[in-house]
C-alpha cells in the first residue's frame, strides 16, 4: 500500500515568545493566551519559529509538532523538557530559507524591535502578519518602564514597514495604530480586527462562594491598571464597616510602577483579611471566583483589549469599569462605566453592589443576552481575509539599517 504523504504545512508560526515565557517559569499573560490559542488552531498546518540574537530558526515538522504539544499540555511544562525539545530543534531544524510566498504569523510582538526579522521577512519574500496587542508604551508611556515607549516605537513602525496585513485585537487598537502611522508618515498595510476570546467552557465552571461577599480585580499589579483606587477605598471601607468588609480579591503577578500599591499589600494592618493576593491562578479558578464575585472591578487607565471584562459577562457577573473606548467595543453599555479618578463614585457603586441595588440588577437582565467574542468566530473571520494578504512588493531593503526618528 502506498504511504499518503502529509500535507506540506503552509505557514510559518513564530512560538519564541512561548519559549521563553515557558522557560523562565511565567505565569501566562493575555498575550500568552492568545499566543497559545494560535498553536492549537494552526498547529497542523505550520512550522514553528524560533528568533534568537539575529538568527531565524525554522523547525521541522515533527519537531514544530513537539513544540505545539509542549505549548497545549496541561500544567506548567518543566524547564528541561522545553530545552531537550528546542536543542533538539535546533539540531534537525530546517535550515534553508522558507518558501517565497509562506505566510509569517508573529502574534506575540516577539522581535519586531529588531531590523533582522524586517530584512528576513524581505529576502525571502514572505507575507507578514502581525497581531497587535495595544500601542500604550506610545500613548500613555507614564505607565510603563523607563525605555519602553521608545521600544515599542520601534516595534511599531518595524512592523508597519515589514507587515503585508496587520490584525487588531480590536478596532480601537486599530485605530491607535492607524494614528500612529499617520503621524510618522508610514505605510499601513491591510488590517483586520478579530476580537480575541477568553474562557469558553462557561458551562463548566462552578461559582466560587467566600466567607463573604467578594469582589475581584484580574491583572498584573501595574500603574496603569490603578489597584492604588481600590486599596484605599478598602481602607476606608474597613475603617467603616470592619468585619462586615466585602472581600478584594487581586488576581495577578505584581508589575511595574505600583509601588505604593505594593506596599500596602505588604503593610501589615487594617488590609489583613479583607484584601486576598492571589499570584498563581489556573482558568478553572479564575473563572470559578469571578463567577462567585459581586462584580469585576477595571480601573484602569489604559488598556488594550480588557478580557476580564467579557469574561465576567458571559460568566454572568456585574462589571464596573473606567469609561474607556475599547471597553465599549466589548461590552457595549452593559457595564457600569465611571471616571479612573473618581474615588467616591467607585467607593458608593461597591458599596451598592453588595446589595441588588437597580444598577446591579440591570446589568444582570442585560448579561443574559451578552454574546462574548469567541476563537471560532476569530479564526472564521481571520481565515476568510489571510486569503486576500499576498506578498508586499515594496523594498525593504532598507529595514536593517532603519533608525526610527524621535519625535518631539
Amino acid at each position: 500500500m502506498d504511504r499518503v504523504r502529509p500535507p506540506e504545512r503552509e505557514l510559518l508560526l513564530d512560538v519564541t515568545r512561548l519559549v521563553w515565557r515557558t522557560w523562565r517559569g511565567r505565569h501566562p499573560t493575555g498575550i500568552d493566551r492568545v499566543c497559545r490559542a494560535y498553536v492549537e488552531h494552526f498547529r497542523r498546518r505550520a512550522l514553528g519559529v524560533i528568533q534568537r540574537d539575529g538568527f531565524k530558526l525554522v523547525l521541522s515538522a515533527a519537531q514544530s509538532d513537539k513544540i505545539f504539544r509542549l505549548f497545549l499540555s496541561e500544567g506548567r511544562v518543566a524547564r528541561l523538557k522545553m530545552a531537550t525539545a528546542v536543542a533538539g530543534a535546533a539540531l534537525t531544524a530546517r535550515r534553508f530559507p522558507p518558501k517565497p510566498g509562506m505566510l509569517y504569523l508573529n502574534v506575540g510582538h516577539t522581535g519586531l524591535n529588531d531590523p533582522s526579522l524586517s530584512k528576513w521577512i524581505a529576502q525571502n519574500r514572505l507575507r507578514a502578519i502581525y497581531l497587535i496587542h495595544d500601542l500604550i508604551p506610545v500613548t500613555s508611556p507614564e505607565y510603563c518602564r523607563g525605555g519602553e515607549a521608545e521600544k515599542h516605537e520601534r516595534r511599531m513602525a518595524l512592523a508597519l514597514k515589514s507587515a503585508a496585513g496587520i490584525i487588531g485585537n480590536s478596532q480601537t487598537t486599530l485605530d491607535d495604530l492607524s494614528a500612529f502611522a499617520a503621524k510618522r508618515d508610514l505605510p499601513m498595510p491591510s488590517t483586520h480586527a478579530a476580537l480575541i476570546s477568553g474562557y469558553e467552557k462557561v458551562e463548566e465552571v462552578k461559582r466560587i462562594a467566600l466567607d463573604r461577599p467578594h469582589f475581584i480585580v484580574v491583572g498584573t499589579i501595574e500603574g496603569r491598571k490603578n489597584h492604588l483606587l481600590l486599596l484605599k477605598i478598602w481602607q476606608r471601607l474597613f475603617r467603616r464597616m470592619g468585619n462586615s468588609t466585602p472581600l478584594l480579591i487581586v488576581v495577578g503577578q505584581r508589575g511595574w510602577e505600583a509601588d505604593e500599591a505594593i506596599a500596602i499589600l505588604d503593610r501589615p494592618g487594617v488590609l489583613r483579611g479583607t484584601v486576598r493576593e492571589v499570584v498563581d491562578c489556573g482558568d478553572e479558578l479564575l473563572a470559578g471566583l469571578i463567577a462567585g464575585a459581586r462584580a469585576l472591578l477595571m480601573p484602569s487607565f489604559a488598556e488594550g483589549f480588557g478580557l476580564p471584562i467579557s469574561e465576567a459577562l458571559s460568566l454572568g457577573t456585574p462589571v464596573i469599569a473606567s469609561d474607556l473606548p475599547v471597553f465599549r467595543e466589548i461590552a457595549g453599555d452593559i457595564p457600569l462605566y465611571l471616571h479612573p479618578d473618581d474615588a467616591p463614585v467607585w467607593e458608593a457603586s461597591i458599596e451598592s453592589f453588595q446589595g441588588e441595588g437597580p444598577e446591579r440588577l440591570r446589568q444582570l437582565a442585560e448579561i443574559r443576552d451578552y454574546q462574548p467574542p469567541t476563537w471560532a468566530e476569530h479564526f472564521n473571520s481571520l481565515e476568510s481575509w489571510m486569503k486576500t494578504i499576498v506578498v508586499k512588493v515594496a523594498d525593504h531593503s532598507e529595514a536593517a539599517d532603519f533608525q526610527l526618528e524621535t519625535t518631539a
